[in-house]
């Protein structure tokens, strides 16, 4: 199967065609560790992560690098409010990043860069676009990429000037040759952290880090870059225009950008009260019913976190592992498969979605479907064969593999989610089979107004009943 993937400036999707045969290089932009991840940033990191998955499960020999961002404005701020030093604020929230990765389940990149580590590297990069004459030092010791010289910018965004120089960071405007040129090498003010350079004591400028990180460790043509939508400009429209002056070659090949994230209609921000974060949510939500979320929507797609889309996944992984539970409790006999083509069929279908651009909301529909043939399948004839079980067990390891969900025995995980409930609630386990046990006796002796008041009173709560041949079940709406 083809892989296909979208390239945001050409604004179509081609067949991925690496630069060297089987070997990938992919960089994403990490995270300016300077305070605790969001929501916004564990729906790239986990797009990342997936990408990553399958490019490995279709074969590639993949080097994947995600940096830190340890030496910046918002850094040095929260280090002078809480009196410490940047250095001190960067180690900390890059151990609460690994620890926020661990409960998403993100696997590290194999190659995870700080920006501080790699100052030599930065230094040369200025060093070669000043002696190319694609930079320019102010009078303050500082360097700026004179974006006049490069013919190409513009050329990501698709952004027309008057757009570029409306929306371009103004840092020191009066050093500045034109609005739209930007900082490579920032003189270090009174108090700041500073590394010696060639032309002031200081610190790189945010867009070099990465221009500088990326080419060192994957060489003057990525295979693969991306992050969320809002770094395509100016971060990655000066990330291409510094490394393709500097070093001559096309910068990318392929541009990935994830869409937004809202919360309940509305962009994330303090002021609104609606920020959240990665640690704070998985507090209440289980970290697959996140990444089975933030899946559910091709990640090119904007999507909108509320209660409603939370409750609406967690329902769905119930559901999958409902399924997966069934099976497994099945009675496995040496008989006839039934199920082989359902399973290979899906196996086909997920493949196929996930080689159109990473669909993983398409593929997740596949999963739909075959949980559904499954379980009409098990309701015809609880009984299984060993093939099957065996199949449906490797096809879904494979789903785990490349989405990160799955991961938990299906039985502790339903019961763990009952508890889950049964707090949210307010009723004890024992309160709700005591009324289901009350509601299937008033069925039995035909009371249906009093089995109706029992279901009602139960939805009211947040619980659904589910009857089937095998008795009632309950789970949190």
């Amino acid at each position: 199967m083809t892989l296909n993937v979208y390239n945001t400036p050409l604004k179509k999707k081609k067949a991925f065609e690496p630069l060297h045969a089987n070997k990938v290089g992919m960089y994403a932009c990490g995270v300016t560790v300077y305070d605790m991840c969001h929501i916004g940033h564990a729906r790239s990191l986990i797009v990342f992560d997936v990408i990553a998955r399958f490019l490995r499960k279709k074969g590639y020999d993949l080097t994947f690098v995600r940096n830190f961002t340890d030496i910046d404005d918002k850094i040095i701020a929260r280090a002078n409010s809480l009196g410490t030093s940047y250095r001190d604020v960067a180690d900390r929230y890059i151990e609460e990043y690994r620890t926020d990765m661990d409960i998403l389940k993100v696997r590290p990149a194999d190659i995870e860069p700080k920006a501080t580590d790699h100052i030599s590297h930065i230094i040369d990069m200025v060093r070669i676009l000043e002696e190319k004459e694609y930079a320019y030092r102010a009078d303050d010791g500082s360097v700026y990429f004179s974006v006049s010289r490069f013919r190409g910018y513009g050329k990501l965004s698709g952004r027309r000037t008057e757009e570029m120089i409306a929306g371009a960071r103004v840092d020191i405007e009066d050093l500045k040759r034109d609005p739209l040129d930007f900082a490579l090498w920032k003189r270090s003010k009174e108090g700041e952290p500073w590394w010696d350079s060639p032309w002031s004591k200081g610190r790189p400028g945010w867009h070099i880090e990465c221009s500088a990180m990326s080419t060192h460790f994957l060489g003057a043509t990525l295979d693969i870059h991306g992050g969320g939508r809002d770094l395509i400009f100016p971060h990655h429209e000066n990330e291409t225009a510094q490394a393709e002056a500097a070093l001559g070659a096309e910068f990318v090949r392929y541009w990935i950008h994830n869409g937004f994230v809202t919360i309940d209609g509305e962009k994330m921000s303090k002021s609104l009260g609606n920020f959240m974060t990665i640690r704070e949510l998985t507090k209440d939500v289980h970290p697959e019913i996140l990444r089975l979320l933030l899946l559910s929507r091709h990640y090119r797609s904007p999507i909108d976190f509320s209660n409603e889309a939370v409750n609406s996944a967690r329902q769905a992984l119930v559901r999958f592992y409902e399924m997966l539970d069934r099976v497994n409790h099945s009675p496995a006999e040496d008989r006839e498969s039934r199920l082989e083509g359902l399973v290979g069929t899906f196996s086909r279908d997920f493949d196929e979605a996930m080689c159109d651009d990473f669909n993983t909301a398409k593929a997740i529909a596949c999963l739909h479907d075959l949980t559904t043939e499954i379980n009409r399948a098990l309701d015809q004839d609880p009984k299984i064969s060993r093939k099957d079980q065996s199949a449906l067990k490797a096809s879904m390891g494979e789903v785990t593999d490349i989405f990160g969900v799955f991961g938990e025995e299906p039985g502790e995980f339903l019961e763990a989610m009952k508890r889950g409930s049964v707090q949210v609630t307010g009723l004890s386990e024992q309160e709700i089979q005591g009324l289901i046990e009350e509601r299937n006796l008033a069925r039995k002796t035909k009371d249906f107004k009093r089995a109706d008041e029992i279901r009602d009173t139960l939805k009211a709560k947040g619980i659904q009943l589910k009857d089937s041949p095998e008795g009632t079940a309950w789970e949190k709406i």
